[in-house]
Formats: C-alpha cells, sequence, structure tokens
C-alpha cells in the first residue's frame, strides 16, 4: 500500500464459532454486558439486555495464554474499562465499548486474581487494582498506567496469596485488606491516606497476621449488610469467621467427592456456596452467625446445638457435565439484581436471578442460556467463512472445514490448508470481498481464481512460507504439514509438488524456520534443500 501501512484485519469465521473453554467472567455493574475469558487467550464481550437477553458482540485479542483474571478498571458508567490478566504475566487495559486496547504491560509474575478499588488520596479518589498469584505478596497497580505502585508485603511467614478481600471503613480513610495464603495464614494490611500516596515501590507490612488453618483457600468475602462477618470457602469445607478476631461461627464439609469452589454473602442471614463441578447451594446461617441476634457468638470456643446452617436450595448436577472439558467457572454478582452466572467449557453462558422475595423456594430462577455456536446459528445469513464457497461437499450443508492458513502480504494470497487433505490457494482481498459482500452483483462476477493442491491424504495441520520469516530461503517454497505424517514442499507458484517426506513419529503439529543463530551448516542445509527441490 503506497504511503499508509495501516493494515486492517478481518476475521471471518464460517458457520462454527471459535472455541471458547471459559476460564474467568465478570458482569459489569451497571449490568450491560458479561465479559468473559477464555483459555486461548482470548476475551469475548457479551452485550445484556434489561430482559436478560445475551448475545456475543466481540472477541478481544491481546493475550497469548490463557486468561485467569478479569476485573473492572473504573468506577463510573461514562468510560467501561476492565482489565486482564493471563498465565504468562501479561496484563492488558480494554475499552468495553469499542474493544481497544489502551494499555499493555508484562510482569515476570502471573496474576491468579485482580480487584479494583478506589483509594483515597487526598481530597480525590484514585483507582487502584490489587493483584494476587504465583508470588509472595500483594501488588498494589495504577488502573489507568498499569504501573505497579507499591505492594502489600509480609513479614511473619510470606508466601503466595490464595484469595483477598477489600474492606471499606465508613468512619475513617482506612481501608483493610483481608487475604489468606496458601498455608492458611490470615493477614490484614492497613490501607491508609499516607500509604495511598505511595509511588516509590516501598513495601507496605501487615497488621496482623494469624493462622486459621484454611489451606486450599478458594475465595473469601466480606458482608457487606452487617460489615462484621467473612465468609471463607475453602475446597473441603466453608466457614463463616467474625470479621473483628476471626473466630470461628460456623463450618460446614463437603461431601460426595465435591470440592467448594467460592461463594458469596446473599443477604445478613444467608451464603450461597458453588462447587468445582458447577452445582450451587444456598445455605440459611444459623443465630450464632447473625450479629443483630442475641445469640451471636454463643458457640465460639464449644459446639453450640443448633450452629449447623440449613440448606434451604440447591442447583443439582448439569445434564452434560461429563461432556465439559473443564470445569465450569461461576460467580454471585451483587447490585441492581443479583445474578449467579456460569461458564463453560463450550462456551456456554448461563444465568440465574436471584429472588430475594420468594417464598417458599425456587430461590434461584434461569434466565437464559446461550453459548457461542448457538448464537453463530442464529445470525441470518450465516456467518461467511473464507473459502467456503470453494468447499461445499457434495450431499451437505457443511463446507470443508478450513484447518490451517498462512498469508503471504508479498503476494496477496491466502493459503488455507483443510480436513480433507486439499490446499487452496486464493487473493486473499478478492475472496474477503467476494464473501462480505455477498449478493446479485458478485455472482455475475464469478469466483476470484484459485489453485487447488492435492497431496496430502489426511487433515492439513501446518502451513510455512518460509521466505516470509527469513529472505534467505526461496521465495517459490511453501511447506505443509498434515495429520498423515507427511510435510510436502509446494512450489508457490506452479503448484508443482517438489517433494514430500514421510516421517513415522506422528502427526505434524508445527513447521518452524531454524533462527538465525543456528549453525552456518545447519542453515546452509535447510536453504539448499528448500532451493533443490
Amino acid at each position: 500500500m503506497s504511503g499508509n501501512s495501516l493494515v486492517l484485519p478481518i476475521v471471518l469465521w464460517g458457520r462454527s464459532a471459535p472455541t471458547h473453554c471459559i476460564s474467568s467472567l465478570l458482569v459489569l455493574d451497571d449490568l450491560t454486558a458479561v465479559i468473559t475469558g477464555c483459555h486461548d487467550g482470548q476475551i469475548c464481550i457479551w452485550d445484556m439486555t434489561p430482559e436478560l437477553e445475551i448475545n456475543p458482540r466481540a472477541l478481544l485479542f491481546g493475550h497469548t495464554a490463557s486468561v485467569t483474571c478479569l476485573s473492572r478498571a473504573t468506577a463510573g458508567s461514562d468510560k467501561q474499562y476492565l482489565v486482564s490478566a493471563s498465565e504468562s504475566g501479561e496484563m492488558c487495559l480494554w475499552d468495553v465499548s469499542d474493544g481497544r486496547c489502551i494499555e499493555f504491560t508484562k510482569l515476570t509474575c502471573a496474576h491468579t486474581s485482580i480487584q479494583f478499588h478506589q483509594f483515597t488520596i487526598g481530597t480525590q479518589r484514585e483507582g487502584r487494582l490489587l493483584c494476587h498469584g504465583r508470588y509472595p505478596e500483594i501488588l498494589v497497580v495504577d488502573a489507568t498506567s498499569l504501573e505497579v505502585l507499591y505492594s502489600l508485603v509480609s513479614k511473619i511467614s510470606p508466601n503466595w496469596i490464595s484469595s483477598m478481600s477489600i474492606i471499606r471503613s465508613h468512619r475513617t480513610q482506612e481501608d483493610t485488606v483481608v487475604a489468606v495464603s496458601v498455608t492458611g495464614i490470615l493477614k490484614v494490611w492497613i490501607i491508609s491516606a499516607d500509604v495511598s500516596r505511595m509511588q516509590d515501590l516501598d513495601p507496605v507490612f501487615e497488621e496482623e497476621s494469624k493462622p486459621i488453618y484454611c489451606q486450599g483457600c478458594q475465595s473469601i468475602s466480606f458482608c457487606t449488610f452487617t460489615q462484621l462477618s467473612l465468609l471463607v470457602v475453602c475446597s473441603k469445607y466453608w466457614r463463616v469467621l467474625d470479621a473483628g478476631d476471626f473466630s470461628l461461627l460456623c463450618s460446614v464439609p463437603s461431601e460426595n467427592n465435591q470440592s467448594w469452589a467460592g461463594g458469596e454473602f446473599i443477604a445478613a442471614d444467608k451464603v450461597i456456596i458453588w462447587t468445582e463441578d458447577g452445582c450451587s447451594y444456598i445455605y440459611k446461617l444459623p443465630v450464632s452467625c447473625l450479629p443483630a441476634s442475641e445469640h451471636f457468638r454463643s458457640n465460639v470456643g464449644k459446639k453450640a446445638e443448633g450452629s449447623i446452617p440449613l440448606l434451604v436450595y440447591s442447583i443439582e448436577d448439569r445434564a452434560d457435565k461429563q461432556l465439559l472439558i473443564c470445569p465450569p467457572v461461576t460467580r454471585f454478582f451483587l447490585g441492581r439484581r443479583e445474578l449467579l452466572i456460569q461458564g463453560d467449557s463450550a462456551g456456554r453462558l448461563t444465568v440465574w436471578i436471584h429472588d430475594t422475595l420468594s417464598s417458599p423456594p425456587p430461590e434461584l430462577q434461569e434466565s437464559v442460556s446461550i453459548s457461542l455456536q448457538e448464537a453463530f446459528d442464529k445470525l441470518k445469513p450465516s456467518p461467511a467463512g473464507i473459502i467456503d464457497q470453494l468447499s461445499v461437499q457434495p450431499g451437505s450443508n457443511e463446507p470443508v472445514k478450513v484447518t490451517a492458513s498462512v498469508y503471504i502480504p508479498s503476494q496477496g494470497r491466502l493459503v488455507c490448508g483443510r480436513e480433507d487433505g486439499s490446499i487452496v490457494l486464493v487473493p486473499a482481498t478478492q475472496t474477503a470481498i467476494a464473501q462480505l459482500l455477498q449478493g446479485e452483483h458478485m455472482l455475475h462476477r464469478g469466483w476470484p481464481p484459485h489453485r487447488t493442491l492435492r497431496g496430502h491424504r489426511h487433515k492439513v495441520t501446518c502451513l510455512l512460507y518460509p521466505h516470509q520469516v527469513s529472505p534467505r530461503y526461496d521465495q517459490r517454497s511453501l511447506v505443509s504439514g498434515a495429520d498423515d505424517f507427511s510435510v510436502i514442499v509446494w512450489d508457490v507458484f506452479t503448484g508443482e509438488m517438489k517433494h514430500i517426506f514421510c516421517v513415522h513419529g506422528g502427526e505434524i503439529t508445527q513447521l518452524i524456520v531454524p533462527p538465525e543463530n543456528c549453525s552456518v551448516s545447519f542453515l546452509h542445509c535447510s536453504e539448499r534443500f528448500l532451493s533443490r527441490h
């Protein structure tokens, strides 16, 4: 493109939705969108209407590894930003309205949880991200620049943090951070106005450290209704603690080999707890756990009668649980409406509304359930794939699937390997126009010129154009690998098969150009091979 280096990426998914094995999810405070991150590294923005109709709007690409956590990054509704983190240490700040990546940074440590909080700094309230993960402190990050400002550090028994909760004091200018380490040590940090101003990476040490013997902690949450209780969920049991001295008020073990995965207070006297396999339970707390009751703390230090929470409602096993690749992700959100949301490995979102007025149960009513594939199936006309019109199979409505592709900018060509072993070379721009602008005027023009290469017996798994990586390779050479254990070198201009290698190690999963720092003899060997054949 003369005088303009702008490249606009276009994605044509075809009729099959991309995989979206959900690893994390978030609901915006105004309930206008649900955000999901997946193990492939993508983030999906799902628009949500007041009637709780959900439809996917955008797929964001910015991570090279599984998305571990999501958090809002602004307090108001005028600008809606979210922050995401991945297993490789990447952090991205996104604009939810248009999907732009505003900031990006990469740290040497991987976050497993991020919480947004507004701290008081003088007369202003500034957004901060509190991050913890596979490192022995809590990092306080600027929500706008993603710059690490300071860290909350343990003097006593430092270790990775499993879960964390932020408690805001309505009486003072101080905020309290309560966290549980992987070894079951509860930590307390006080964030005063002076600490909030810090930006010189000086560590802030804990005010209190106490063993509560909660190993395998999955979540810790503060009761916003009473501001006097903490809910600690571990894989083998969940417990309610007094937020004053962290004494035990009640405890419920897991049953039937289930593992608790998280929980929240949904009322002063009720909690919702969910399991790793997607079941959810609502419990009514005993009077010994209720600060308003005269029997509050009556069972501290002893096993009092009536201190066992009562199970009042449950969502049992899903029928398709055996079909799921990974455990589902479940979250409960308190706001204008109280929602229980679950995302699974099939890219499906399921939403339940918590009806606080229902008596007797049910208290959770399923409102909507939709997957990416179901959303694709509803689109009219059906989403176009890049070479769908060239891939029609006799007697079938489904085109032959594209299983590998490579774009050659210098030639303006797109090379697509398919599941039947064939390879199709098409002019990229003309082909995209033909698929996107479907209409009578396109039918008269016919399909753009293309070439089909046949040599593999099974699915093409990878393609490589070596000259695009290094100019030392011949411009004519195209290399393909397949499920039939073969590697083929093609002449990209004539379509001639130059050479075929049949290895016996198995499916070819990747083709790589040797790096420049390889030995001269090795590089010379690869150059001669591709030019000779």
